[in-house]
């Protein structure tokens, strides 16, 4: 199970987001946290040793303040940020680590408007609330340009998607060609093994060879018509990678 299908099976269950809702604030007895979910306690140590296992949570023993046997307490352990988004021509899931570090060491990736804020930070280990709730407000309006901003960029991705897609599917013919091809939309760019590609997506009996073969050709009549140019080479001359999205003709 990857990272991402591992997050998301933790985070589909209520009871365990109610959990890491409330372990984000500070750390948490199973007790405390059967009494403030209303969750019995066994089912609440099942959902943190769940969490405990895909990383999310961990465990220490401390010290019982009335002088009984250790206690265990869980925290969150890691910090991460699930971006999804979903629709026509348009399918990103990923899961990203938020970086590492004090104030200052993150400077250099933010915002104008927002390294002020790294600056009053820099050296202390508390603030008064007063003063946090004015930093947080101040982030939130940040964070609510910077999302509008993404949602346009994702907007613009999905109508530049939207044509390739229109002009994959008067393109090419076969179901499976189109899905190689948008497997390589997909790509970005990025360097693929389009042999093992091909191999994935095939159905059984067809010749990996010969569909690589068709689909060169295919791409560079493409690229011809669009171009008005015409691209000659051997047959035998592998798929060239400037025919990859992001690389131009």
């Amino acid at each position: 199970m990857s990272d991402i299908d591992k997050a998301l099976y933790l985070l589909h269950n209520s009871t365990r987001r109610q959990i890491l809702e409330r372990l984000a604030r500070e750390p948490h007895y199973a007790m405390q946290l059967s009494e403030l979910i209303g969750v019995s306690q066994p089912a609440i140590v099942k959902h943190l040793k769940e969490l405990e296992e895909g990383g999310m949570v961990s465990k220490a023993k401390v010290p019982s303040e009335k002088g009984g046997p250790p206690k265990t307490i869980y925290a969150v352990e890691r910090a991460f940020s699930i971006q999804m988004d979903i629709g026509p021509d348009l399918f990103r899931c990923e899961s990203r680590r938020l970086p590492k570090g004090g104030p200052m060491r993150l400077s250099s990736n933010l915002p104008e408007a927002s390294v002020a804020i790294a600056e009053a930070l820099s050296g202390r280990k508390k603030i008064a609330v007063a003063e946090g709730l004015a930093h947080m407000r101040s982030l939130a309006n940040i964070m609510e340009t910077l999302d509008a901003q993404r949602d346009a960029l994702i907007s613009l991705h999905q109508h530049v998607r939207q044509r390739v897609s229109a002009a994959v599917e008067s393109d090419f013919d076969t179901y499976e060609e189109r899905s190689l091809i948008q497997n390589m939309v997909e790509a970005s760019g990025d360097r693929i093994d389009l042999t093992a590609l091909v191999q994935k997506e095939l159905i059984t009996g067809q010749n990996p060879g010969e569909v690589l073969q068709t689909l060169r050709a295919q791409l560079e009549k493409q690229i011809a018509r669009r171009s008005g140019q015409v691209i000659a080479a051997p047959l035998d001359t592998e798929l060239r990678w400037y025919l990859g999205p992001g690389n131009g003709s």
